[in-house]
């Protein structure tokens, strides 16, 4: 591999070797980075300020170093952030979504970084604004809000706030008519409640010290949090579990699920203290989700084998599997992927031939009809309603050359009316861009679909710089919808990618089951594959390709780093899962337990730790040329933790043949989701655009 010149030389920092092993299954591994994770990590995730000074001054020193490597791209970083702001309407506002008296809606004030909520007159009139997130996170260097729920009688929001980065959000009650918070407060939750009927108390879920869902509870108003009503818990931690309210306020659902298991408890929205009543008991493989139809349950469910899901019906009396009732039919190809009722109508959304579609069935009769778009590649998505008797429902439809739309359906009339079209201030001309969707074989036959977006100008010779996005785990789409930020790519000779891998759903459920566990390594060679039949129909060449992935999608990068480093001219991996296997082997870790249905538990099974440790990328660094790698990650994460990426940087630094730089990036005041702010976020995409420009050869501001 050549070497790529366009990093200045500069010494990385010097990463301790401080050996330890471990044995499972008679097989033993030596980490010589282990000591990287920091032993109070809880503690850490609350107050970042207790984290030991020996790893947050390695964790500065890599900042340092990725500083000098990148410190010729301040202008360009300027430039690619001007032209992303550029793109927003800053005062941008929702349009409001009618509910009873009123209308409820969100915007932003010009130069704003939070979301404002308000409400207005039913039929329009004067905004009030009930939150104002600018004012919230006044002097907080991180700050994000959760859930906001309004109750059924329009007095009180429910709302929650994360200002530490760690996912540990803190729930207020609002007074609406004063527009003071009530003393009511809730630590440690999921970030959502659900209101009772009577807009007297909320449920929520709590979560325990190692950041799992495991207690339901009551709060009623005005009273001690201390002595809340414990209404479930959940005593397996490979469980992830929520709780939330039916759109006709009559039923409150306690969810559980893991990646292939569903359990649903409900309770009366009316009687909040009742004991909750179980729908149908987990079963490994049997996944449902409920849908409150009035008298009855919808129920979306792969139940007897319907592997691309059908639509039954129970009493809402008696929601026991024994009185579901077919609706839909399973379609094989056909996967349902969500759905929505009203009083006289179910809507959902699915996918076929790897485009999406929305269905409106009339329940009196049973007749459907469907709404669909023509373009080679879009992106389709229900907005709902806030109110379950009526005729009016919203979606959004958007495809990478055409800004995203927003429509009132009145499913009656079938008359759509355009709400919304997304304002891009500095201009936009569909014209200038032209979208394709290949389809590139993989090394088993099986056809990957790749999205992609280059502007008409661009000569599509081979010389043009790519980026080629990927994910691919749990059963995640990625929708080929309208990007703005990539224009700056686009607007620069790059074809901008998204190959759709195994391990998604883009082709039914058996895609998604085809790049998991044991066939993980389909998602590698699909996305392999993506990139090599790029360059076959001459979009790019394989040093002008830069990858990029985030969390599960960064495990894919270091996958296909370790696997075709020639195939790539750089790696961007964002909160990268890179140490899969000791994670899995590690049952204390927030996600691990509820993960092992989409990996494998290496802990029992000898089979799955082989499987695992066959591709795990930081196992799987060898002595090979990698191309530029830059790493990003926040320290506050509870998904993927600092410390992976920060041992995976230390080992490819350790092994790697070639003089390639390593940079480790990591925001020491965010966490899984980066920074906080609609335009830190975008100073954050400005960085991994310079980064992959400067690969290109392209970094001239």
């Amino acid at each position: 591999m050549t070497k790529n010149n366009a990093f200045p030389a500069a010494t990385p920092p010097a990463t301790d070797k401080r050996p330890a092993s471990d044995t499972h299954h008679g097989i033993s591994r030596i980490d010589e980075y282990g000591w990287l994770r920091a032993d109070n990590w809880q503690e850490v995730f609350k107050d970042p300020s207790v984290l030991d000074p020996t790893i947050r001054k390695h964790l500065e020193a890599e900042n340092a170093y990725q500083s000098a490597l990148m410190a010729d791209t301040a202008e360009l970083r300027a430039v690619l952030f001007g032209e992303m702001k550029g793109r927003i309407k800053e005062d941008d506002s929702s349009v409001p979504m009618k509910d009873g008296p009123f209308a409820y809606g969100s915007s932003y004030k010009k130069g704003g970084e939070q979301p404002r909520f308000f409400r207005t007159p039913r039929d329009g009139g004067q905004e009030t604004i009930i939150l104002d997130g600018d004012h919230e996170a006044e002097g907080k260097a991180y700050f994000r809000i959760g859930d906001v729920e309004h109750s059924s009688d329009h007095r009180r929001l429910l709302w929650a706030f994360d200002d530490k980065g760690s996912e540990f959000y803190t729930v207020r009650v609002r007074d609406m008519d004063g527009g003071a918070d009530l003393d009511d407060l809730v630590t440690d939750t999921g970030g959502s409640g659900a209101w009772d009927a009577a807009g007297d108390g909320f449920f929520y879920a709590r979560l325990d010290a190692n950041h799992r869902p495991s207690r339901v509870s009551f709060h009623s108003i005005g009273t001690d949090c201390a002595s809340d009503q414990l209404i479930y818990e959940e005593s397996d931690p490979g469980f992830f579990m929520s709780v939330g309210g039916s759109r006709n306020d009559e039923w409150i659902f306690i969810a559980i699920n893991d990646h292939e298991t569903s359990e649903y408890h409900v309770i009366p929205a009316a009687d909040p203290l009742a004991a909750p009543r179980i729908v149908a008991p987990r079963e490994t493989g049997l996944q449902y989700d409920i849908e409150d139809g009035g008298a009855v349950f919808f129920i979306l469910t792969n139940a007897d084998g319907a592997k691309d899901f059908k639509i039954m019906s129970a009493p809402a009396s008696a929601p026991e599997r024994a009185n579901w009732t077919e609706l839909v039919p399973h379609e094989p190809g056909r996967l349902i992927l969500s759905i929505l009722s009203f009083k006289d109508y179910l809507v959902r959304l699915e996918r076929k031939d790897g485009l999406p579609r929305i269905v409106i069935r009339e329940l009196k009769s049973g007749d459907e009809h469907l709404i669909a778009f023509d373009e080679e590649a879009f992106s389709l998505g229900l907005s709902g309603s806030y109110e379950y008797d009526t005729e009016v429902m919203r979606f959004s439809y958007s495809s990478m050359t055409t800004p995203s739309q927003l429509f009132d359906y009145n499913m009656r009339s079938r008359e759509r009316t355009l709400l919304k079209t997304q304002e891009v201030p500095s201009g936009h001309d569909p014209e200038h861009y032209v979208t394709r969707r290949l389809m590139a074989p993989s090394h088993d036959g099986e056809l990957v679909p790749v999205s992609l977006i280059h502007h008409r100008d661009t000569r599509l010779d081979g010389t043009a710089p790519c980026l080629l996005y990927g994910y691919g785990s749990y059963g995640i789409t990625v929708p080929a919808a309208f990007n703005t930020n990539c224009l700056s790519l686009v607007d620069r000779g790059f074809v901008y990618a998204i190959a759709h891998i195994r391990g998604g759903k883009d082709k039914g459920y058996s895609w998604y089951e085809d790049g998991k566990r044991e066939k993980k390594t389909n998602t590698f060679h699909d996305f392999i594959a993506a990139a090599r039949h790029l360059v076959a129909e001459h979009y790019t060449s394989h040093d002008r390709i830069v990858a990029q992935g985030g969390s599960a999608g960064g495990m894919l990068m270091g996958a296909v780093a370790n696997m075709a480093p020639e195939a790539f001219g750089g790696i961007v991996a964002e909160v990268p899962f890179v140490d899969v296997l000791t994670t899995m082997l590690d049952d204390t870790l927030p996600l691990t337990p509820p993960e092992w249905p989409e990996w494998g538990n290496p802990i029992v099974s000898e089979a799955d730790y082989h499987t695992i440790a066959a591709y795990s990328p930081y196992d799987n660094v060898s002595a090979q040329d990698y191309p530029p790698v830059l790493a990003v990650a926040g320290l506050t994460d509870p998904r993927v933790t600092y410390w992976e990426p920060a041992k995976w940087v230390a080992r490819l630094r350790e092994r790697k043949t070639g003089s390639n730089p390593v940079l480790f990036k990591i925001n020491m005041d965010a966490g899984h989701a980066g920074a906080s702010g609609r335009f830190s976020r975008l100073e954050e995409i400005a960085f991994t655009y310079a980064f992959a420009l400067k690969v290109a050869g392209k970094a001239a501001a």
